[in-house]
């Protein structure tokens, strides 16, 4: 019986570990608003944590300011890779976060205080933003890619390969019409 409990044990310490938010983004004592929510309704004071996609980073001489399309964040904090949005927001913080380094379509988490909401173009569009001023913001590491195996593309290469044993390639005939 003590077996099954060290292994019940080992299990959720394991699991547990797949969904740590980095310390600089972590706590449990957010709002759950959505960049939309706050956009509509002016909402300020709020502490949040937000993330997505970076669009736009704009410098100025005591912070810097991010445009970002919001994604849904995992349980580890880090913004999701679907498809769906809650709107723009826009981050700032104290300090300088070099463009070349904080670029378009890096992920990003922050977190702070929602400011109201500050309007600006997109487009010919005339858009709301919420706006959050950022204690903390998290730069997520790049994604690493993921290949398909194999790798590289072989006609032959299917379930006649060496997993399955050896069989030599399928034979193709081609018959050549003769008008």
């Amino acid at each position: 019986m003590r077996n099954v409990h060290t292994i019940s044990v080992l299990a959720a310490l394991t699991l547990a570990g797949c969904a740590t938010v980095p310390p600089q983004i972590a706590g449990t004592d957010f709002a759950p608003l959505t960049p939309k929510q706050v956009a509509s309704q002016n909402t300020r004071g709020e502490r949040v944590r937000w993330g997505g996609e970076i669009i736009k980073v704009d410098p100025k001489p005591d912070s810097t300011c991010f445009e970002i399309l919001s994604r849904e964040l995992y349980s580890d904090a880090r913004p999701s890779r679907h498809e769906g949005s809650d709107g723009r927001f826009i981050a700032c913080s104290k300090g300088f976060y070099d463009p070349a380094v904080y670029t378009k379509g890096r992920e990003l988490t922050v977190v702070g205080q929602v400011a109201g909401t500050e309007q600006h173009p997109v487009g010919d569009f005339n858009y709301t933003y919420a706006r959050v001023d950022a204690d903390n913001v998290y730069l997520w590491p790049h994604r690493a890619a993921v290949e398909p195996f194999p790798s590289y593309y072989d006609p032959y290469w299917g379930p006649w390969g060496p997993w399955a044993g050896w069989y030599p390639p399928p034979v193709v005939i081609v018959h050549e019409r003769h008008h």
